[in-house]
């Protein structure tokens, strides 16, 4: 088609374009650039084809291709078509010839040429940008598809909250989609007819042909409707809102905004209707006075009267008008968290200590973890690391083992790969992907028992292993710290050359292994070799000598990202931690059910409720939560095994249908994988998180906010809230100690104080019986504080801590030169009728070789202090000479003996008592001189590794500190005496500072 110039002449004649003759270079760097591209793609697909099939979840990833794949052309296929029919239509209702010169002829001349190529490319590019968007939905859509019922209903519409959860969210998708396309139609329309003449002229004199009437009328009645659903589903969705106050619709959202979203999308559809009147009355006008009567509605009925109605009917009488809906936030919180059912009980701890009460708790007080996951890292690293490129994590894991018919604490490790701690000449592609292979072996100690010297006692470690659990399979394939792939096996006969593990009795000084297990896809034929080489990147693969005919190549080894990508719908744990179980070692990792759509339950940005470094559920908006399924990755071949923990949760249940053999039932569960099994922490956070406010369940108190309360900060490190703390202990009801986990609450508010209101543990303990959870495992157990008693919080206990004078002249003494005292865990337990604290202080050189080593233990019971050697002793102090007695086992061995802090009656005259003074100031300088060189000892003996010459270094150290304290006492006796009588000065009381230790 062309337009003529004045409306009679043609255009003259366009040249010719002679094609010019494409370089053979660029076609063959582009044919060899797209080649690339598809190579990279094809070995990227086969080698995730290949892992899936390998673990036995290739299911998983068919699944959510073909969902993504129906959805990307399902919705891209008719968001194309209906481009595609709008502009075919507009085009088809053009007249049929111009009308004469026109402003817009020389671009409908210009647009010609690109007619067929546009009518191509904008349907195949909306098409692309639909289809992707909805393919993005596929979890809704499979959720929808499959949705199981909650079997309760909200209390504002009667749904179940399946509804909320599954249908709701993809009604919306599927609203916003026909809302974005046709309002995209529409203006596509618009323009084609506004380009070839369909509509002429403005404001008044605005025409259209009929064509154009029909086509944008219809169109515009698509989007009303749009509208209209939009209005309508909004009135659902203000149960799943936050508030001012709570999260779900307030006394103002369910009589002003929900009545409003109804008359407005009523509007909207008559809105819609008067754009089909244009089809025969040709007058837009009345399209558009409709479309400015429903904003003009929106802001007045949608937004003015809701605020009018909050300002002046509820903010006068709010208390009173939003009780009904706060107690629908605190009732649907309490369920989505599971926290409906948690045991109170009013607990009027004394502050009293009391011998007798201490002994009654003697089971809880024998279990009490002095060993602190988060500090002897370092400890298990100098001795048990065995070689530079065998490692630990920086934080240990907290587990319970049976040794010798009694189930004990333990704190647990694997001895996983280091490659960085391979000098430079060692690190070659050999070595990194075929020799060193694999961690070797489980470390595991006592948590409430340590050596004479401070140090961890191993009931299992070496290499070897060796120790009290058992044969076990001790070559750690997966893990947390391995390299990004390894090639392992070799055909029969061929010598091993995978490192096992150090061997002073073997010829080359190690023992070497051959990788017999399933753990990866193989990679012994050259096409294999070929993908893999191009997925990763390497071309080592291709050509080494090692990758042999029975070769298997290991990735994706840790073992949360394994448990991520065979179940992609799980949001998982911050931790991953091991178990020796039936002759393995095996991860454990807790996979939870979760979404931001349960009707009125509060939401929770995990971000804000974890303490210390816990980022696996950080980005998680979430109103529901449960721990649903229990993962087990083998350490030797990669096995993944998701076992149904929680298999009443609708979600999970809804997952099961569409993954219906993945997960496999509770009865599957061993007796020593159950043993092991425990309360997850990240889930334990969330809801002390939402327990420190919704432990209230009346409305009214709910409302004035006088009771709530808060986590205490960490009293080591106020950046971070106080973590919750595994430990054995006997809640107040509870016939027999048991595995828990435990938090602290003090009152709320920005300057609060640092008392405690409230105790919490959840019970961990499983069980040991195959397939059978023990009944009273995950019963939350909260100690109401009495409000009118002051029982000092973490942090006032902490700083109780560091104002006692005779703790910190020893303490002061460690901390000079070189040395660092480092506090662990504050540890709170329910005994002796109240509340006792107990803290491990751990003393390690500040660089060089480091090897935190328990020294004293600090215990508070109300506000007194015990600071002591060992626990026994600091409970002697706190509750009487004698009062341990039975009830704790020997913790650190670290009796020493010496003064027994008496001193000599004298006269108070002043002669006598001078010569006193002059005594005792002596043997304080003694003792200092001897701490002085004991340091110094000690660190010589570091720095040679000699640990026993450090461990007799610190018993003098003690020794020495021992008798500095009752050296002062006995001078502060003195002066006092001399002070009496005028013949002595307080002045002279302290020491000279040449006295005092300098060194580390």
């Amino acid at each position: 088609m062309t337009f003529a110039a004045d409306g009679n002449q043609p255009h003259p004649p366009r040249p010719l374009r002679v094609p010019r003759r494409r370089s053979p270079l660029a076609i063959t760097a582009i044919v060899v650039g797209v080649l690339v591209v598809l190579a990279v793609i094809a070995a990227n697909l086969y080698t995730e084809v290949a892992w899936y099939r390998q673990v036995g979840y290739f299911q998983v990833v068919w699944t959510q291709w073909l969902a993504r794949v129906v959805l990307f052309v399902l919705f891209g296929g008719i968001a194309a078509a209906a481009v595609w029919a709008s502009l075919h239509l507009a085009k088809r209702a053009r007249p049929a010839r111009s009308d004469g010169r026109s402003s817009l002829d020389r671009y409908r001349e210009q647009i010609e040429p690109l007619e067929r190529a546009v009518m191509i490319t904008l349907p195949a590019l909306v098409g692309l940008i639909a289809g992707g968007a909805m393919a993005s939905q596929w979890q809704e859509v499979l959720l929808f598809l499959n949705r199981q019922p909650f079997g309760t209903s909200d209390p504002q519409f009667g749904l179940d909250a399946s509804f909320y959860i599954f249908t709701l969210p993809v009604l919306r998708s599927l609203v916003a989609y026909v809302l974005a396309i046709s309002i995209l139609c529409a203006v596509v329309a618009a323009f084609v007819h506004l380009l070839y003449g369909s509509i002429a002229g403005g404001g008044r004199k605005f025409i259209a042909s009929k064509g154009a009437r029909i086509q944008l009328a219809v169109l515009g009645l698509i989007v009303m409707l749009g509208i209209a659903a939009n209005y309508w589903l909004d009135r659902f969705s203000l149960l799943t809102k936050q508030g001012t106050r709570i999260y779900g619709a307030s006394y103002t959202d369910v009589n002003a905004v929900l009545p409003s979203r109804g008359i407005l999308a009523g509007i909207a559809v008559i809105v819609g209707i008067l754009f089909l009147v244009v089809i025969w009355r040709a007058d837009w006008r009345i399209p558009i006075v409709g479309v400015a009567l429903m904003v003009l509605a929106a802001v007045t009925i949608g937004g003015i009267y809701p605020a009018v109605v909050q300002r002046f009917q509820v903010n006068p009488n709010e208390q009173e008008l939003e009780t009904e809906y706060i107690q629908r936030n605190i009732d649907a919180t309490r369920i989505a968290y599971g926290i409906d059912n948690v045991e109170v009980t009013p607990y009027a701890a004394t502050t009293e200590a009391d011998a007798t009460a201490l002994r009654a708790d003697a089971e809880t007080t024998t279990q009490i973890r002095l060993l602190d996951p988060n500090i002897v890292a370092p400890a298990f690293q100098q001795l048990q690391q065995n070689k530079q490129y065998y490692t630990f994590e920086d934080q240990l894991n907290v587990d319970r083992y049976v040794i010798n018919g009694l189930s004990q604490d333990t704190v647990i490790a694997v001895r996983e790969l280091n490659l960085d701690g391979l000098d430079s000449g060692s690190r070659n592609w050999i070595n990194d992907h075929t020799v060193y292979t694999h961690g070797f072996g489980v470390v595991a100690a006592y948590g409430n028992v340590l050596t004479s010297d401070g140090q961890p006692s191993f009931l299992e470690g070496g290499i070897p292993s060796s120790g009290l659990l058992g044969d076990y399979e001790p070559r750690i394939y997966f893990g947390q710290n391995l390299p990004d792939y390894s090639i392992v096996g070799a055909p029969e006969g061929t010598p091993s050359w995978e490192l096992d593990y150090p061997d002073d009795a073997s010829a080359n000084g190690q023992q070497n292994t051959t990788y017999s297990g399933d753990g990866g896809p193989s990679i012994g034929n050259l096409f294999e070799k070929l993908m893999y080489a191009i997925s990763f990147g390497d071309e080592q693969i291709l050509f080494s000598d090692r990758v042999t005919s029975e070769s298997q190549v290991l990735y994706y080894r840790d073992p949360i990202e394994r448990v991520a990508r065979v179940a992609p719908y799980l949001e998982l744990d911050s931790t991953a931690y091991p178990a020796v179980v039936d002759g393995r070692v095996v991860w454990i990792v807790d996979g939870y059910t979760t979404t931001s759509a349960y009707p009125y339950s509060s939401l929770v940005d995990a971000s804000s409720v974890f303490a210390g470094a816990s980022d696996s559920l950080q980005p998680t908006l979430l109103n529901y939560v449960r721990n649903s399924v229990k993962a087990v990755v083998d350490a030797y071949d990669g096995s993944v095994t998701l076992y149904a923990w929680d298999d009443q949760d609708p979600i999970l249940q809804t997952w099961q249908s569409i993954f219906p053999n993945e997960i496999r039932p509770m009865s599957e569960i061993s007796s020593g994988l159950m043993s092991h099994l425990r309360y997850p922490e990240d889930l334990f956070q969330i809801q002390r998180y939402q327990l420190s406010k919704y432990h209230v369940t009346d409305a009214a108190t709910f409302f004035s906010e006088g009771d709530f309360w808060q986590v205490p900060d960490d009293p080591n490190d106020s950046t971070s809230l106080q973590a919750p703390y595994y430990l054995t202990l006997q809640m107040p009801g509870q016939a027999d100690p048991t595995f828990s986990l435990t938090s602290n609450f003090i009152p709320a508010g920005d300057n609060a104080r640092n008392i405690l209101t409230g105790y919490l543990a959840v019970d961990s303990e499983t069980g040991d019986t195959a397939g059978e959870v023990s009944s009273d495992y995950g019963t939350l157990r909260l100690l109401e504080l009495p409000r009118d008693t002051t029982i000092p919080g973490p942090g006032q206990v902490q700083n109780n801590f560091n104002a006692d004078s005779e703790a910190q002249t020893v303490l002061n003494i460690l901390r000079q030169g070189e040395s660092t005292v480092k506090n662990g865990n504050l540890l709170t337990l329910p005994v002796g009728g109240g509340l006792l604290y107990v803290q491990p202080v751990y003393v390690q050189a500040s660089t060089g070789t480091q090897v935190p080593l328990l020294r004293k233990v600090f215990v508070a019971f109300g506000d007194q202090v015990g600071f002591a050697d060992t626990l026994a002793e600091a409970l002697d102090q706190v509750f009487g000479d004698g009062a341990s007695d039975g009830t704790v086992e020997p913790d650190t061995g670290t009796t020493t003996g010496g003064s027994d802090g008496s001193t000599s009656g004298g006269s108070t005259g002043g002669t006598t008592d001078t010569t006193a003074a002059a005594q005792a100031r002596q043997d304080l300088r003694d003792a200092l001189d001897r701490a002085q060189q004991a340091i110094t000892d000690g660190n010589t003996a570091l720095a040679a590794g000699d640990f026993a010459a450090y461990g007799d270094a610190q018993d003098a150290l003690d020794q020495a500190l021992q008798d500095a304290v009752v050296a002062q006492d006995q001078l502060d006796a003195a002066l006092a005496a001399t002070s009496t009588d005028g013949s002595g000065s307080a002045a002279t009381a302290s020491p000279s500072p040449s006295a005092s230790p300098s060194a580390s």
